[in-house]
């Protein structure tokens, strides 16, 4: 491949990867400033107040960063991808546009009153504007997600005159793999920040920090996780098999699976492998008989693709990194349900509490080890998402290297560099502001909006005369 195309993918791969960072705990951390507003508003205790308001500043930090290194992705389809851009913008630029004006603007202008609305505004309109903020990030997320998911598996539409010409607008925003696609990454968004606010709280509990109060959101973030791991696992093996019937040239790079299995035998499950893309086989794996056709079919014979089936031009490169990739991501999946397992075991048997046993004690430091695998999973889920596709850039439409701008390589080089100086100068900063905010703890002694708790107001009302 051309060494400006390259460096075009480099580029995009990186700025993509570290923004990507800023909206998965944007997105989940919005979901639970919800809940908790919600459970002040409806209980009264004011230490979900307290914790909203904690949690809102990393918010509001984590906010910033995502939306300054979103910015340039915009431009980089223009400069870098021009080819591309001109070819799909009568959808792809439409749905980048929705993204913008329903999503950041929806969340841009509700943020201020949401931080600092408190006092100013009654607390129901506070709740709204919570509620609007969590939305529109959420919406942001469908829209991206629905641009990528119709570069996975284009419909709606057909290539004429080097251009995308579209017949079904909605069939192209609903394409196959969008349902799937758009729910595996909100629902690791939801994960991501679940994990985060657990991993901070246990922090705070081994510390003897207030550990009363944070031991309230180590247990909301283990409620909430019973329901988002399994969840998340059923997704992804429900996409998994997606994959199989729409890009099998991904589905075996995932796999390291070579050669397709004949009728009446099933495909077998690589474990562990090194797959050798220059010998069209697995230098060694540890295998399991018939298992990759019950994950990739939910049968036990029927035929699974394999890469040597594929012309190897259509063939995604990379592939021990797609490989181990995704078993990262599914690990870090499965170990986030047998913790939240773990601790909902702990807390029924009454070893959760404030003041931890010992026993207990590894729990809380497994929490706080946790608190980066959401981001390793997110950033090994879309590295095989997007290497796996290669090397289309629209699904067996229009391959990279077509929609790749002819540019100089030295000034794509020179960008790349660029852009990881700046980075690392935000990543510092934020890193800085993020342990300040976490060393200072919240604020207990905050002042709370005056108000009785919502289930009070409607029975005075219902006691008032009329």
């Amino acid at each position: 491949m051309l060494l400006y195309v390259i460096l075009s993918r480099l580029q995009f791969a990186f700025t993509t990867l570290f923004h990507i960072t800023w909206p998965v705990l944007t997105i989940g951390l919005g979901l639970f400033l919800v809940v908790l507003e919600a459970l002040w508003l409806r209980f009264g205790d004011d230490d979900y107040y307290r914790h909203a308001r904690f949690w809102s500043r990393i918010f509001l930090l984590n906010f910033s960063v995502g939306v300054v290194t979103g910015l340039p992705l915009e431009f980089e389809f223009g400069t870098n991808w021009a080819p591309f851009a001109a070819a799909t913008g009568g959808f792809f630029g439409n749905i980048l546009g929705f993204e913008g004006a329903m999503a950041f603007m929806l969340e841009a202008g509700f943020l201020g009153i949401m931080m600092f609305g408190w006092h100013r505004v009654p607390r129901i309109v506070h709740f709204i504007a919570t509620c609007m903020v969590a939305f529109g990030a959420s919406i942001s997320a469908f829209w991206i997600m629905v641009a990528n998911s119709w570069m996975q598996t284009p419909a709606g539409g057909h290539m004429a005159n080097g251009r995308f010409v579209i017949t079904d607008y909605m069939a192209a925003i609903f394409n196959p793999d969008m349902p799937w696609g758009v729910s595996h990454m909100w629902v690791a968004c939801l994960e991501t920040g679940l994990f985060v606010v657990g991993g901070i709280s246990a922090w705070y509990i081994l510390s003897g920090r207030h550990t009363a109060f944070f031991m309230k959101s180590l247990r909301l973030a283990i409620m909430l996780a019973v329901v988002v791991a399994p969840l998340q696992i059923w997704l992804g093996d429900a996409g998994g098999k997606l994959v199989f019937h729409d890009q099998p040239a991904k589905g075996a790079a995932i796999e390291g699976h070579w050669n397709t299995n004949p009728p009446g035998h099933g495909a077998r499950w690589a474990l562990l492998a090194w797959p050798d893309q220059a010998k069209q086989r697995n230098d060694w794996a540890v295998t399991v008989p018939d298992l990759l056709s019950v994950l990739a079919t939910g049968t036990l014979t029927r035929k699974v693709i394999g890469l040597r089936a594929i012309p190897r031009n259509d063939q995604p490169p990379l592939l021990p990194l797609i490989f181990y990739a995704f078993r990262i991501m599914a690990g870090i999946g499965f170990a986030f349900f047998f913790l939240m397992l773990a601790s909902v075991w702990a807390w029924l048997s009454g070893r959760l509490d404030p003041k931890p046993r010992p026993a207990a004690r590894w729990l809380l430091r497994a929490w706080v080890a946790a608190v980066p695998l959401g981001y390793v999973a997110t950033w090994c889920g879309w590295i095989v998402r997007e290497v796996g596709r290669q090397p289309w850039v629209i699904y067996g439409l229009m391959r990279t290297v077509q929609g790749a701008s002819l540019l100089p390589a030295a000034a794509v080089g020179y960008t790349l560099a660029g852009f990881a100086v700046v980075y690392a100068v935000l990543l510092a900063a934020f890193l800085v502001f993020a342990t300040r905010i976490i060393r200072d703890g919240p604020d207990m002694l905050v002042r709370i909006p005056g108000g009785a708790p919502l289930h009070q107001e409607r029975e005075g009302t219902r006691a008032s005369p009329a």
